[in-house]
């Protein structure tokens, strides 16, 4: 495997171990070097974005969720699955070994518990459960409730962290019950055969993980139970399709560009520090923080992911495009910085 070169946002992580978690999915634990630690502490639920050679020479990104746990004392692990087609997940399933250095950049992601005490009902569907092992983990190592992971499956071969699945249960039996369904012997997991597996826990903080149509099953499903659609959370795969690594030339600040009329004021908290700038009418909140100088983090700036989440604590804002924040993160003031624009003259936003 060709030696990467660190860009101007990545990480140079080394892997040192690659598991065979089933036959199509392999997960790489990975050392983070000592100068870097501090940018990878994560959320549970969080994903990571590597950097991988194109076929064409080029650079292309993909996304994949931690399987570790920030509360465990374990290693960074994420875990990728072969999609059929799938140019990344091929590749790294075929072409990455042990003692191999990827290029990364730090965690990110909003598919994460606020309260690790709290009740839990997970349901995940083949490799989604990646991002819901780690909750799971978290829940059980740092929190008090009690969690319920409904897992589906094609067949029993499928099944990802089985083992792992069991070692939790036997540990955990008053806290952990894992359902296992598997589509060979109870068929696709639809919305009305969900029901009577979830009913009992439709009160709880859901999160969701997997295909799209398992995804909507379920949801459809707890909908129909009464939840609240504020408590289900959803993760969503997807490729980011341009270059995320190398930080783009900011937009130049106000005050290059001379006067701008209806300019607004935005304070910015971020790893504790406090900073002001303009912020003019229609540029996305992300241009001005780094025509500043602040490294904000961003990903996609396409707003499909939510690398760059951050939230509004005074004034108003809105999104010129949102696929990945739902109505519950928006109402609770969460907006993406990459596609935020002002709407009052005084903006207050955190990172914390």
């Amino acid at each position: 495997m060709p030696e990467p070169t660190a860009g101007a946002r990545t990480h140079r992580l080394r892997v040192v171990e690659v598991i065979a978690e089933t036959a199509d999915a392999y997960s790489l634990v990975l050392r983070t070097p000592p100068e870097s630690t501090g940018r990878f502490a994560y959320r549970p639920g969080q994903f990571l974005t590597l950097k991988l050679p194109g076929a064409g020479g080029e650079a292309v990104a993909r996304c994949y969720s931690l399987a570790s746990s920030p509360h465990t004392g374990e290693p960074l692990k994420v875990t990728v699955k072969r999609v059929a087609g799938g140019y990344g997940s091929n590749w790294v399933c075929d072409r990455v070994v042990a003692g191999d250095e990827l290029e990364v950049l730090p965690p990110a992601g909003t598919f994460t518990p606020s309260d690790l005490d709290a009740d839990l009902l997970l349901v995940a569907g083949g490799s989604g459960i990646t991002p819901v092992l780690s909750i799971t983990k978290s829940a059980l190592a740092r929190g008090g409730g009690r969690v319920t992971l409904l897992y589906a499956n094609r067949d029993e071969t499928s099944v990802i962290f089985r083992d792992e699945l069991r070692e939790l249960s036997e540990e955990h039996p008053d806290r952990l019950l894992a359902i296992h369904w598997l589509e060979s012997l109870q068929g696709l997991p639809v919305a009305d055969r969900l029901s009577a597996a979830l009913a009992p826990y439709a009160d709880r903080e859901v999160f969701v993980c997997g295909p799209g149509p398992m995804m909507d099953s379920a949801e459809q499903c707890l909908r129909a139970l009464g939840t609240p659609g504020g408590r289900i959370h959803r993760e969503r795969f997807f490729s980011l399709s341009g270059d995320v690594f190398d930080a783009p030339a900011p937009a130049p600040a106000a005050g290059e560009c001379g006067p701008v009329e209806g300019g607004s004021t935005v304070e910015v908290e971020l790893d504790g520090e406090t900073r002001t700038a303009v912020w003019p009418p229609g540029t996305p909140l992300l241009d001005v923080l780094l025509a500043a100088g602040v490294e904000a983090p961003y990903s996609c700036r396409e707003g499909a992911c939510s690398a760059c989440t951050c939230r509004v604590v005074a004034g108003e804002v809105k999104m010129l495009r949102n696929e990945i924040l739902d109505d519950q993160d928006i109402a609770e003031g969460y907006v993406l910085a990459c596609q935020a624009v002002p709407l009052t003259d005084e903006v207050e936003i955190t990172y914390s």
